[in-house]
């Protein structure tokens, strides 16, 4: 019996893992014949796992959604990772899901074993969220419509929705969404654009209303390098040019931790980074928080602000005592 348990949670295991196995390839897996795969699946029917199977050469078994959830199987690593993005849902940009994040992790914890509590909770208590103006200056999202948005790109179901774009302009877009992404500030989603006939990246914050039609869209991907340039470039409000006077080995790290941007070497000693932001305030934050010394070469807004921004700290500042 303990044999038999063991393997339907093994089983139970996979389904949730991939979106479709066929069904010699699970049974070779689980080292059982098809005949008692078939047991196994009827036994996890009977617990409340809506299993679907298909039938002929191409036939499998998926993990579809049912009337009622049951329980979830997950390892170590799973539950840690689900414990600390329930926790940081309530600092993070999705608007609505505190409260549920709340409760959900309590349901967690609850049954959480004590050697994955410690690990969560140490995580927690050494890290800190920033909640300054800047950071509570940033659109949220609304989690329905990042569910809608990730569900279609999974299953590549073309949408309908609504854009308003920089300038205040409202359009209806049809597209074949590919992926989401978020740079942790904000979400986009990156989606083919059928009457444009071209790649386009969309604000989450700025789109409204999205519906799936129930048409399914053939795979596409994007160019390379097109998410981080579609990100980083086009829908910044400013695009900044700076020379930082230390080796590319030596910045690479805190670039890409503390802006979104790309660089490339001049000489050994210094290097070109082209970044993005849509407030002058935030690129000359980020810059400052790099700790090398840079030359601004662009756009003009930016120098202006970080010499104002200079004065302003140097007339902060007392003339030291003397002795």
């Amino acid at each position: 019996m303990a044999d038999t348990t063991g393997r339907v949670l093994r089983l139970l295991s996979l389904l949730q893992a991939h979106r479709e196995w066929p069904g010699p390839e699970l049974a070779e897996r689980l080292e059982i014949s098809p005949r008692t795969l078939r047991r196994d699946i009827d036994r996890l029917r009977e617990l409340g796992y809506p299993v679907h199977a298909t039938t002929g050469p191409a036939g499998g078994y998926r993990l579809e959604a049912g009337t009622a959830m049951p329980p979830l199987l997950l390892d170590d690593e799973e539950a840690v990772a689900i414990a600390v993005g329930l926790r940081t849902a309530a600092s993070g940009s999705v608007t609505g899901i505190e409260e549920t994040s709340a409760r959900a992790l309590a349901k967690l914890e609850q049954v959480l074993p004590s050697r994955l509590r410690r690990r969560v909770n140490t995580l927690q208590t050494q890290t800190v969220a920033f909640r300054g103006p800047l950071a509570r200056s940033w659109p949220t999202v609304d989690a329905e419509t990042l569910a809608v948005l990730a569900q279609a790109s999974r299953d590549r179901e073309r949408l309908r929705f609504g854009y308003r774009r920089r300038d205040g302009a409202e359009s209806a877009r049809v597209a074949e969404p590919y992926r989401l992404v978020s740079t942790g500030r904000r979400w986009y989603l990156v989606a083919w654009d059928v009457e444009r006939g071209d790649w386009r990246t969309f604000r989450v914050d700025r789109l409204t209303a999205p519906l799936a039609t129930g048409v399914r869209s053939a795979p596409r991907e994007p160019p390379e390098g097109y998410i981080e340039q579609s990100i980083t470039a086009p829908i910044s409000r400013y695009r900044a040019v700076v020379t930082l006077h230390a080796p590319l080995a030596v910045v690479a790290d805190r670039v890409q931790a503390a802006a979104h941007g790309s660089l490339e070497a001049v000489g050994e000693h210094s290097c070109l980074l082209h970044t993005g932001g849509d407030s002058l305030e935030w690129l000359a934050m980020t810059l400052g928080l790099l700790d090398v010394d840079f030359t601004v070469h662009g756009p003009v807004e930016l120098i202006g602000y970080i010499r104002r921004l200079a004065g302003r700290l140097q007339e902060s500042t007392e003339p030291p005592l003397r002795q």
